[in-house]
């Protein structure tokens, strides 16, 4: 049931749309490429040029001291606070700067903004300049309506979530700026479209496996190792046993697509041999190396997603003496799950129906995002992911975000907060 004041900010955003979506389109028009990191501070500046204009107090975040800082490329993340009439709850929206490179085959600008047939039009529309977008315009509704908070309400734009997030929400975290002390819920806009609630995601296990053979001569393969033959038969030992075993694996997690609620493994990349640009010398290859990608899930703890793997190698090393191959671990995310029962969930969910007439639908992200970073540094418990867009339109050409699908995300954040934080 939507009060007066509730309908009140709803006819506000209405009001904004217009400025919500010029703002979206300057967004976008800043090439936020991430690798290699460009753009940060534009981002940055023009998130915190409008929180200040809303009353925030506005700091920049410069993750001095992380690997991915430079000079060249500054990891320069902006946080703002509206303080309310009591310092908690507290209410943090955060949504990543960083887009992945525009690739090929676009028939529209990918950093134009262009607007047509009710969509935008732009790398990062749907993933996720949108959803930052429709989360700082729920702020300025709340303004416009005359709301009063009586908690308080965060903004923070990050960098970095394309590529792990931790110069940017980990940053964060690590420095305080989210923690159960000061943060009470976080909602992170990414594409998972208006009437759904993303609770969490699957875990994620980056590893190499390079395999070390023998070189010799070329026109003598006999006399050596070759590794990437070696790789050969590592590849169809994960085939044939591991990727058999992970097909029988299904979470109770909501995972979207429901294919994803089976445990995978991808390789990423592989690399072998010696080469320089397109020729090869002659010589059988001493080293293969090749980048894992391997989804797991709550229900797998994740010594027992590692220990299959090196009891592969293992078992390969045993059956011939001249396998040789080397684990080492590049990334591990674990899976992070909110409780549906929590304020927040229920809180949002209230509002996705009372909005829409629709009940809100629970979902899980196939992939990783910021949630982890909330929950296992952070150690904030509600979190989730809410805003415009679709997800498998995310890093795709053409790249587009329902307008709609925008402002009624920003409606459902902005009453989401008021009924959150409450009202003076």
């Amino acid at each position: 049931m939507i009060t007066p004041l509730e309908q009140r900010i709803v006819e506000q955003v209405r009001v904004l749309r217009d400025d919500m979506i010029g703002f979206l389109r300057e967004l976008i028009q800043i090439p936020s490429v991430n690798p290699p990191g460009e753009g940060y501070l534009d981002c940055a500046c023009l998130v915190g040029d409008r929180l200040s204009a809303l009353g925030f107090e506005t700091r920049y975040v410069t993750a001095t001291g992380h690997p991915d800082h430079s000079e060249e490329y500054p990891r320069v993340n902006v946080v703002g606070r509206l303080p309310g009439r009591s310092p908690m709850p507290t209410l943090h929206f955060n949504g990543h700067t960083d887009v992945v490179p525009p690739g090929e085959h676009w028939t529209v600008d990918p950093f134009g903004g262009e607007v047509k047939d009710g969509r935008i039009y732009g790398r990062g529309a749907c993933d996720m300049k949108g959803g930052i977008a429709a989360a700082l315009f729920a702020a300025a509704a709340l303004r416009e309506a005359g709301v009063s908070l009586r908690g308080s309400l965060e903004f923070s734009a990050t960098v970095d979530e394309e590529t792990g997030g931790f110069a940017g929400m980990d940053y964060l975290a690590r420095e305080g700026l989210i923690s159960p002390e000061r943060t009470s819920y976080v909602i992170i806009p990414e594409p998972f479209g208006p009437g759904r609630i993303c609770l969490g995601h699957r875990g994620v296990y980056w590893f190499r496996v390079e395999t070390i053979g023998r070189t010799a001569h070329g026109s003598m393969p006999f006399l050596g190792v070759s590794a990437i033959s070696q790789m050969e038969r590592f590849l169809s030992r994960v085939s044939s046993d591991l990727v058999q075993a992970l097909r029988a694996r299904i979470t109770d997690m909501p995972v979207d697509p429901p294919e994803a609620r089976r445990a995978t493994i991808n390789v990423n990349g592989i690399t072998g041999g010696q080469t320089d640009g397109n020729v090869g010398s002659p010589c059988v290859a001493d080293r293969c190396s090749a980048i894992f990608d391997r989804r797991f899930l709550i229900e797998e703890p994740f010594d027992d997603v590692k220990k299959e793997i090196e009891t592969l190698i293992a078992n390969l090393t045993a059956e011939d003496r001249d396998f040789k191959a080397e684990l080492t671990d590049l990334m591990v995310v674990h899976p992070v799950e909110t409780d549906p029962d929590t304020e927040l969930v229920g809180t949002a969910a209230r509002t996705i129906e009372d909005l829409t007439g629709v009940p809100a639908e629970h979902v899980a992200s196939p992939g990783t995002y910021d949630h982890k970073h909330v929950h296992n540094t952070g150690r904030v418990k509600q979190c989730i992911a809410y805003g415009p867009g679709l997800l498998n339109l995310a890093h795709q050409p053409d790249e587009y975000c329902e307008i709609e699908h925008i402002v009624r995300s920003c409606e459902v954040m902005a009453v989401t907060a008021a009924r959150l934080l409450g009202v003076n």
